[in-house]
């Protein structure tokens, strides 16, 4: 029989059951597999009833109904579980044929995957996939890299399947060589972590500072939705805060403060120590989330370590306000370092990428999803070498407007005892980088007083490097030059 099927998906938890669906909407003939055999059967006979998706058993049954070359998309675990999947593959490929991971796997395999398979003759995509069940349902943001040959096969049923943003345009497009997909996903997730820690902040100094109830919080989040701040994270806010339990209480009440995270924000975070980028936003919200899981010692030491009373006075409205333009402008600083990091990404692993292009990516079907992306996509339309966001005549005018309602908020909450790592991160960075001089040369005298470190000089030309003998007893021997 002549195989019919245009794609295969592997791995049929919710993700993969909605994005075969998705694809079946679009025209698509999906046949589909899951190691545990009998998911197969549940989906065929209940989900997918009346569709054109059709199920395997194996995976040479599920190779057997692709038209060539084979597509084959997984949505397994990242991990071992990929490596597992591909080695089964392979025997039932042929070169040319197409592996396609859409996890969420860490961007050093998919380049390694790329490699092992490009070196076998076929090809191999690490795609990243972002808005959780409804946008792989109903339009997700897909981020595909690998092999550039392959884009050409599997582009007609990514940006079919994709959101679309103004003008019907798909969020999904070509994202670079090896694991540049993967990569971009992993600083989306990264910045997806400073969004929620920040909005997180903004409801913690409304709550407990500003004493109000869920109820006018929901309203306040519904209010800045409609305006710059219009996101997905800020409109799922609204909606959580008016949710009530079955007591008829706001259930976010109720909810244990300890957060989860499954490892994406701290890859991003190890990988800009490797390239030396300051993404301290970002890093903020990993390790909040990090001091959020030590519940009982906190419960302990809030009992013996006292601080200022968090009730903030004044005018309610004006400091809500004041939030929001903290909020606003410190979300400019989480996304001026992000893509500073995929710059400098984009240089140490040779890859040549779109920004504006990214942003258009982000900008429907993903956690991120928000008006504000637009911006970031006119901003590097109009500078493809814009060095840093915050350079931009647009973000650096809402930079100015917003800066001091941000100052004043960082310093409240400094005062009231109310933490709020994310905002005051992103003003030190922005003061930082806004800063010709740093006191970074005294921390250089430090490290060549006791480790004969070097340093420069200003009065010399850059790469020329002194050590000196500091207390007369440390000899004229250096360690070598210093890097940054």
């Amino acid at each position: 029989m002549e195989p019919t099927a245009d794609i295969a998906l592997i791995g049929l938890a919710v993700m993969g059951q909605n994005l075969v669906l998705n694809m079946n909407d679009h025209g698509f003939t999906v046949a589909v597999y899951n190691r545990t055999v009998s998911k197969v059967d549940d989906f065929l006979n209940k989900e997918a009833r009346g569709t054109k998706v059709i199920g395997a058993h194996s995976i040479e049954e599920l190779v057997s109904h692709l038209k060539r070359p084979r597509r084959v998309m997984m949505l397994v675990k990242a991990g071992n579980a990929v490596d597992e999947f591909i080695e089964q593959l392979l025997p039932h490929l042929e070169p040319g044929d197409i592996i396609i991971d859409g996890g969420n796997s860490l961007f050093q395999d998919s380049v390694r995957r790329t490699k092992y398979l490009e070196g076998k003759g076929f090809l191999f995509v690490g795609s990243g996939v972002s808005g959780g069940e409804e946008g792989a349902r109903h339009g997700p943001s897909l981020m595909p890299g690998g092999s550039p040959s392959a884009w050409a096969f599997i582009k007609e049923i990514f940006q079919k399947i994709s959101a679309k943003v103004e003008d019907d345009v798909p969020c999904c497009d070509w994202v670079g060589e090896n694991g540049a997909g993967h990569y971009v996903k992993m600083v989306h997730n990264g910045i997806e972590y400073g969004d929620m820690q920040l909005i997180c902040e903004a409801y913690h100094l409304m709550k407990d500072g500003l004493g109000m109830t869920a109820d006018e919080m929901h309203e306040v989040f519904a209010d800045w939705n409609k305006g710059d701040l219009d996101s997905f994270l800020v409109e799922i806010t609204a909606n959580i805060l008016a949710f009530k339990d079955t007591d008829g209480e706001p259930l976010v009440d109720k909810i244990l403060d300890t957060a989860g995270q499954k490892g994406t924000g701290k890859w991003t975070v190890m990988n800009s120590q490797e390239l030396g980028i300051p993404i301290t936003l970002m890093a903020e919200a990993v390790y909040s989330r990090c001091v959020s899981a030590l519940k009982d010692g906190r419960v302990s030491a809030s009992k013996r370590l006292k601080g200022p009373r968090p009730a903030i006075g004044g005018d309610r409205a004006k400091f809500v306000e004041a939030i929001r333009q903290a909020l606003y402008a410190s979300k400019i600083v989480s996304y001026a370092q992000g893509y500073m990091l995929m710059r400098a990404a984009a240089q140490e692993y040779g890859w040549n990428l779109n920004y504006g292009g990214i942003a258009l990516m982000w900008r429907g079907g993903c956690i991120i999803r928000s008006r504000f992306l637009g911006k970031i996509k006119e901003a590097f339309d109009k500078n493809k070498r814009l060095s840093n966001l915050m350079l931009d005549p647009f973000f650096r005018k809402a930079i100015k407007d917003c800066q001091r309602s941000w100052r004043n908020v960082v310093a409240m909450a400094a005062k009231k005892g109310i933490p709020t790592p994310a905002f005051s991160t992103a003003l030190a960075f922005y003061d930082s980088y806004r800063s010709a001089r740093l006191p970074a040369n005294l921390l250089q005298a430090q490290r060549d007083y006791f480790g004969a470190h070097t340093y420069e000089r200003l009065d010399r030309p850059r790469g020329e490097f002194f050590h000196t003998n500091w207390t007369g007893r440390g000899g004229d021997v250096s360690s070598g030059t210093y890097t940054v």
